[in-house]
């Protein structure tokens, strides 16, 4: 449960919502979704109150990547655009950028084997995805994303269950691909968001830390700073931030 909650998110910026089990950063994803009402308070995007708005209106500005990724037996097409509204080049385009393209055209039947141009409403994907690894899974959920061009891309631990190699790949693409769309990351790996505009740090329901990365962690009093402890990454964490910092300022 969320209790006086209160932050803002410029549009462009990048924030990691972190917390221990049960803090409540998942509530805060349900109340933006709408898929449970707040009894109370608002919820502003655009100058507009999402909980005075139709809720299809509201989901439309929203995409997200979730952990367990939701794919549908059919084509590859059917899956990154249900409502026929691209051209499968703009999809192979996608695909190039979450570096699915090879897999989709060396390993996946129809279209022109091997080649990454072509039709793709022929390239199946089995059901719940069982052809495509979690990572793969997760990065068409993003090249979907990418072809809906929301204003708001939400990562609900879309890395938690994958390799080194693919957040790292993932990551990359938001950083390069959704440079000017607002990202929401609950995080699991606190590596994933060091490189964050900013950290929601979310403690018994309530926001207990909202600042950068660099000045959280030269808060040796701060929650995320022992966490960053805990974990016993906390010299990456730092290099990682003071890095992005220094990259602001110049």
């Amino acid at each position: 449960m969320l209790k006086e909650v209160t932050f803002d998110i410029a549009a462009g910026m990048k924030v990691g919502i972190v917390g221990r089990s049960g803090a409540g950063k998942s509530s805060i994803l349900t109340a933006l979704f709408r898929t449970t009402e707040p009894c109370s308070g608002e919820i502003w995007i655009d100058n507009k109150n999402i909980l005075t708005m139709p809720l299809q209106d509201v989901r439309s500005k929203l995409a997200i990547v979730p952990q367990d990724p939701t794919l549908f037996r059919g084509s590859v097409k059917s899956n990154l655009d249900p409502f026929d509204e691209c051209t499968d080049e703009d999809m192979w385009d996608v695909l190039r950028k979450c570096k699915l393209s090879a897999y989709v055209a060396r390993d996946m039947d129809g279209g022109l084997k091997g080649q990454e141009t072509g039709p793709l409403n022929d390239k199946v994907i089995a059901d719940k995805g069982s052809n495509l690894s979690v990572g793969q899974r997760q990065l068409l959920c993003l090249a979907r994303a990418m072809l809906r061009k929301s204003k708001i891309l939400i990562l609900d631990e879309a890395t938690a269950s994958v390799d080194a190699e693919t957040d790292a790949c993932l990551q990359d693409t938001v950083r390069n691909e959704f440079s000017n769309v607002t990202v929401i990351s609950i995080a699991h790996r606190l590596k994933t968001v060091a490189f964050y505009d900013k950290i929601l740090v979310m403690d018994a329901g309530r926001v207990h830390e909202y600042d950068t990365p660099e000045n959280l962690l030269s808060n040796t009093n701060s929650l995320f700073y022992h966490m960053a402890e805990k974990s016993g990454e906390l010299q990456q964490l730092m290099d990682i931030a003071l890095n992005k910092a220094r990259v602001i300022q110049n």
